[in-house]
């Protein structure tokens, strides 16, 4: 019986290298990648039934890599280790397309139960946040509705490089714009999300799971 085909993608070497040990058995690990760039560029490449993917990675974070990895295949399914317990994150997660939410320090076995789940058709949150999450959504106390799709691609790169300290000059070298195109995007998100200062937009970001954080 053929193996599903597994992609893996996190920032520490050591850490892709472990999840082998624990999914080698069951799944066949077509790749492993370190950056949410490389991530996207595999999966167009190998085409894995699943990919499993960290949140916090340099370049593209996890979740925008889950984003253009759906618009590419919806049919590819992705599950989310992450060290990041907040519920935002993991609502985060499942809005950019995600099948299964796990943390890291979770028994192995959790995590080949998210990838079985998957495979599936199913969802799978891990049980340490799985009651917290479900009463976020009744209570609607998440981020404000449609703050993260109201986001473009473009903005969401300038809004992890603010996160990260980068300033507008720094912003346009790295995504090769100008400074004042950094400018204007980092202004419509303040007018788009109704916030007033920069320092408000990263502390909006990083507190409704909208960046990646390290």
């Amino acid at each position: 019986m053929k193996k599903p085909r597994l992609l893996l993608a996190d920032d520490h070497r050591i850490v892709l290298e472990g999840l082998r040990g624990i999914l080698e058995p069951e799944f066949e690990i077509v790749g492993a990648v370190e950056d949410g760039c490389a991530l996207v560029a595999e999966t167009q490449r190998l085409k894995p039934d699943v990919v499993v993917a960290d949140i916090s990675m340099p370049g593209t974070n996890g979740m925008d890599a889950a984003r253009q990895i759906k618009r590419m295949n919806e049919h590819i399914k992705i599950v989310f280790l992450t060290m990041h317990s907040d519920v935002n994150y993991a609502a985060g997660g499942f809005d950019a397309g995600a099948s299964g939410f796990v943390l890291k320090h979770s028994a192995p076995q959790e995590l080949i139960t998210a990838v079985r789940e998957a495979l599936q058709g199913r969802t799978y949150v891990t049980p340490l946040i799985a009651g917290e999450l479900i009463s976020s959504y009744k209570e609607c106390s998440l981020r404000p509705e449609g703050a993260s799709a109201a986001l473009s691609p473009r903005q969401r790169e300038v809004l992890q490089l603010l996160v990260e300290g980068k300033s507008s000059k720094e912003i346009g070298a790295i995504l090769n714009i100008s400074t004042r195109t950094a400018e204007f995007h980092k202004y419509r998100m303040m007018e788009q999300l109704k916030i007033k200062t920069s320092a408000e937009l990263v502390q909006f970001a990083v507190k409704n799971g909208l960046v990646s954080t390290y």
